[in-house]
């Protein structure tokens, strides 16, 4: 992360909010103008995580989709307008951010993370947030962000259910990995799709939400990390469960064997 910034009166008046927080202060809103986060996917997820991310201050956004906006998405990608069918989800998570925070400078990246692009992309940001939807791209996001000793906060979605943790296993003993908790991705035949299952609009919101949080509170190095714990939520029951999650020494990416 870059020197610290000295705080504008602008700025001092938009983020007041967060300075008068003793956990954060003028300090900590420099850290977070400093801070550089890549979010993966500018879907339901990425949608509300990147406009909390921006109304926070963090500085430099980076946001990789390959996808347009369909009419389909509109139902929980809030970041979207109906006006904005057909245009990059990229684009048009560009303006709307601009809207928000002009401060914030947003790096659109328009093509899908693959195993040939994925370091050259992470190694240019300083914490990785993924809002993707597919197992491939979560599994080569926890072993490239293990090997660039990357801060991954990962959420998924589906149904009227949603799951978050922080894998930084990098950092050694009880810092496990994903592949710690799942050592295989199941096949994507065995796990239906939001298209093919549905998922509450909502429900986008608060994983979305959760997310920006301990995106904030890992920028800052504040309150207690999910590293090691798997945040459950049921929407439909209105609960949250917490499952510890082991490091493996015989997992495959971050294992002693």
């Amino acid at each position: 992360m870059s020197s610290l910034p000295e705080l504008t009166e602008p700025q001092i008046r938009r983020y007041a909010r967060h300075i008068v927080l003793a956990e954060i202060g003028g300090v900590g809103q420099s850290r977070l103008i400093a801070a550089r986060v890549l979010v993966i996917g500018a879907g339901g997820l990425g949608a509300p995580l990147l406009q909390y991310l921006a109304a926070a201050g963090v500085g430099t956004l980076g946001v990789i989709d390959h996808d347009s906006v369909d009419l389909s998405n509109l139902q929980r990608q809030v970041i979207h307008r109906t006006a904005d069918i057909g245009v990059s989800k990229v684009e048009s998570a560009r303006r709307a951010l601009s809207d928000i925070n002009p401060e914030v400078h947003v790096e659109p990246l328009g093509e899908r993370l693959t195993a040939a692009n994925a370091e050259r992309i992470i190694a240019d940001y300083d914490l990785v947030a993924d809002g993707s939807d597919n197992f491939a791209t979560r599994y080569l996001l926890n072993d490239v962000c293990y090997r660039l000793k990357k801060t991954l906060v990962a959420a998924a979605i589906l149904r009227f259910d949603g799951q978050i943790s922080t894998y930084k296993a990098w950092q050694g003993a009880g810092h496990p990995c994903l592949r710690c908790l799942f050592p295989e991705a199941p096949s994507e035949d065995a796990v239906p799709s939001c298209a093919q299952a549905g998922v509450l609009g909502a429900l986008a919101g608060t994983l979305g939400a959760l997310q920006a949080t301990e995106v904030v509170k890992e920028i800052l190095g504040i309150g207690t990390s999910l590293t090691g714990r798997l945040l459950m939520y049921d929407a439909l029951a209105g609960s949250f469960d917490e499952m510890a999650i082991a490091k493996r020494p015989d997992c495959p990416t971050c294992g002693t064997r």
